[in-house]
């Protein structure tokens, strides 16, 4: 499996990812909803404002005689307006059904949040489940201390870490999200 960071003319690829991933698990709907997604953060996003990590099985890996993407992890800035910290949301996040339950997902995390620290964001948050997240470091959020940017349908989703050696404290101000995520169907 190989790790890594941008899209690389991979856009096509990774839309078509979430759509599959999602479609798989929730209905066609949802996969339609989550690919409208990762196309509006992938050509609306400043590229300041977004990291996308990837994972592929090399040909080695498969049947097949080229790279296969099997994972993406997209990461796009959350502004608290009263706090000077980097923060980064975690949304969407997709693993090819086939590798499902096979450390994909755990490992691009990994890997993820280690670049994330090296470019110097402060605190990586997500919207999802508190059980898998938390095997990468995530802990439940108080939105009371650590404001969403729009109404959370399932608090109990909210989670996050510190990427620096300090402990995450509450987050100050108002939160205000990228474009593409500033949507309350999807929170």
């Amino acid at each position: 499996m190989i790790l890594s960071e941008g899209i690389a003319g991979q856009e096509a690829q990774i839309i078509a990812l979430f759509e599959a991933t999602f479609a798989a698990s929730e209905g066609a709907s949802e996969g339609a909803v989550i690919g409208g997604l990762v196309r509006a953060l992938l050509s609306k996003t400043p590229s300041e404002d977004i990291y996308v990590f990837t994972a592929h099985d090399t040909p080695h890996d498969t049947a097949h005689d080229k790279d296969t993407l099997i994972g993406v992890a997209i990461f796009s800035r959350l502004v608290y307006a009263e706090d000077p910290r980097s923060v980064f949301i975690l949304s969407p996040m997709a693993v090819a059904s086939p590798r499902q339950g096979q450390g994909v997902g755990q490992a691009l995390l990994r890997h993820a949040l280690t670049k994330l620290r090296d470019a110097g964001v402060d605190v990586a948050i997500t919207y999802g489940d508190p059980a898998f997240y938390g095997k990468i470091g995530f802990e439940p959020l108080d939105p009371e201390r650590v404001a969403a940017p729009l109404p959370l349908s399932m608090p109990i989703g909210w989670i996050g870490q510190s990427l620096t050696e300090t402990p995450l404290v509450a987050l100050t101000g108002t939160c205000s999200c990228v474009e593409a995520l500033n949507d309350p169907s999807i929170w």
